[in-house]
C-alpha cells in the first residue's frame, strides 16, 4: 500500500489517499480515515472508517463514492487500512485507547465483499477487544450475495462482538418508496425485511445494541414516524438524524439538507415525533470543518482523481459480486 496523500488535523480527522495496486493501467486508489470526538481525546475514544471496495456499485444519490468502480478489497488491503493506521499512532501495534471503534463505512459497501466477514473474524484477535468496537453500514441491497453475507455477519456478531461490540446500521433516509429508490437506485430489501432481520440480529439477552436507522432528511423527501414504527420496533431499533454532507454529488442533485448543521434546533420537531413513539434518537452534527478537511464518503478520492465519472446505473448488483481476489466480476 502506498500513500498518496493525507489531509486533516491530528486533534480533529485525517483522511487518507493510497494505491492499492496498478494492474492495466488502472489505477487502484481508497479513502479512509481517522477521526477523534472532541472534547475526546484519542486515549478516550478513536474511529477508523475504513473502505470496502474501489469505489462503489451502488451510487446513492447524494454519496460521492460511487464513481470509477473496480470491485471489492482483499482481506490482506482491507486489515492493511488498519494497520497503517494504528501504527501510525501506536507504533507497537496496540491502541492504549479505551474505546477503538472500526467502521466500515466508507467507500463501497460492505455487504457486497465477503471478504470484510473475514476482516472481522481476523480483527477479533488481531487486538484486544475489550475496547474493540466494530460497525458496520449497509443500504442492505437485495442480492443472494448480500443475504449469505447478513447471515453469516449475525454468527460473527454471536461469537466475536456481543454484549453491544457490534453497531449494525442501515440507510433509510425517507419513508417515501419511490424517493427511496431515487436516492438508493438499486434492488434494496424492503422496510419489512430489514425489521425482521434486526429482530434476529439485536438480542438484548446478549446486551445488544439497538440496529440504527440512519437519515439524511432531505428538503422534499419525507420522513413519515407512523411508517417507521408501523415496521421498526423501538426496542430493537434507534434513529440517527444528520446533515446530508456537502458532497458533489449532492451539490449535483441541489439536495437541501433538513438539518441544518448550523442550527441544532432545525430538527426538534422530527425528534420530538420519533420520541414520542418510545424511539432513541440521536442528532449526528459533527464539526464543521470535517466538511473542510474531506472526511465525507468519497469526496476526497475524486479531488484526487480529478475528476467526476460514474459507471452507467445499474439495478442488477449480481454482476458486481467480487469472485476472486483477481477481482474477476
Amino acid at each position: 500500500m502506498k500513500i498518496l496523500a493525507e489531509y486533516g488535523r491530528d486533534d480533529l480527522a485525517k483522511v487518507y489517499i493510497a494505491k492499492l495496486r496498478e494492474e492495466n493501467h488502472q489505477r487502484y486508489l481508497i479513502e479512509f480515515v481517522e477521526s477523534i470526538q472532541p472534547p475526546l481525546p484519542r486515549e478516550k475514544k478513536w474511529v477508523l472508517i475504513v473502505s470496502s471496495m474501489f469505489g462503489c456499485p451502488v451510487q446513492c444519490k447524494m454519496c460521492d463514492a460511487g464513481g470509477d468502480f473496480s470491485g471489492g478489497l482483499t482481506v490482506e488491503e482491507l486489515l492493511a487500512q488498519i494497520d497503517y493506521m494504528v501504527r501510525r499512532r501506536f507504533p507497537d501495534g496496540k491502541p492504549s485507547t479505551k474505546k477503538f471503534k472500526i467502521q466500515f463505512a466508507r467507500m463501497g459497501e460492505p455487504s457486497l465483499n465477503p471478504a470484510v466477514l473475514e476482516a472481522l473474524e481476523s480483527l477479533a484477535s488481531r487486538y484486544d477487544t475489550s475496547g474493540l468496537h466494530i460497525s458496520v453500514s449497509s443500504i442492505a441491497p437485495k442480492t443472494t450475495a448480500a443475504e449469505s453475507f447478513f447471515n453469516e455477519l449475525l454468527r460473527i456478531k454471536n461469537r466475536y462482538y456481543s454484549q453491544g461490540k457490534f453497531q449494525l446500521q442501515f440507510s433509510i433516509h425517507t419513508t417515501d418508496e419511490q424517493k427511496r429508490n431515487e436516492l438508493i437506485p438499486v434492488h434494496k430489501w424492503s422496510f419489512d425485511e430489514i425489521a425482521t432481520y434486526g429482530k434476529r440480529f439485536a438480542l438484548p439477552q446478549q446486551g445488544d445494541r439497538k440496529i440504527t436507522l440512519n437519515f439524511a432528511p432531505i428538503v422534499g423527501y419525507p420522513i413519515d414516524v407512523d411508517t417507521i414504527y408501523h415496521y421498526f420496533d423501538p426496542k430493537t431499533f434507534l434513529i440517527k438524524l444528520t446533515p446530508v454532507n456537502p458532497t458533489f454529488r449532492s451539490k449535483e442533485s441541489s439536495f437541501v439538507s433538513a438539518v441544518d448543521p448550523n442550527d441544532a434546533t432545525s430538527s426538534d420537531d422530527l425528534i420530538k415525533s420519533f420520541r414520542k413513539k418510545g424511539y432513541d434518537v440521536i442528532l449526528s452534527i459533527g464539526v464543521l470543518e470535517e466538511n473542510q478537511i474531506g472526511s465525507n464518503c468519497g469526496q476526497f478520492i475524486q479531488r484526487a482523481l480529478g475528476i467526476y465519472h460514474r459507471p452507467e446505473q445499474s439495478y442488477e448488483l449480481e454482476r458486481y459480486i467480487i469472485k476472486s481476489p483477481d477481482n474477476e466480476k
